[in-house]
């Protein structure tokens, strides 16, 4: 069963930045929509951002759109999301997996959120 593991978290303060990461051990990523999710303590998975596969096309929510920037290295079999200009709204646990059917559609709020989700990477924005 495909699992994914997050990396790259941390402690930032508000208007910091960071950079996660995003990896599936024998699994090519390309070929699938990767999303990157974030959850706060009590609360579901929310949509942060997704990368298409074979245009690369990217999808943010609106609030943290002009902020992120989702990215794929296939030769690392990775994806990224690199996060500027942190808010403390940002902070929370951040997950990645695949979207189904592709992230247009799970943005336009169809689809869903593959369970395939690995231990996250905790992000905190504060002073």
């Amino acid at each position: 069963q495909l699992r994914f593991v997050e990396s790259g978290g941390g402690l930032v303060q508000p208007g910091g930045s960071l950079r996660l990461s995003c990896g599936a051990s024998g699994f090519t990523l390309d070929v699938y929509g990767i999303g990157w999710f974030r959850q706060a303590p009590g609360k579901g998975h929310v949509g942060v951002s997704c990368i298409g596969t074979s245009d690369g096309t990217t999808y943010y929510s609106d609030s943290v759109k002009g902020r992120f920037t989702i990215s794929r290295d296939n030769a690392k079999n990775l994806v990224y999301l690199q996060m500027d200009n942190m808010s403390p709204g940002g902070t929370g646990l951040y997950l990645c997996t695949r979207v189904t059917p592709v992230c247009g559609v799970y943005f336009a709020g169809g689809g869903y959120a593959n369970d395939e989700w690995g231990q996250g990477t905790q992000v905190t924005v504060s002073s």
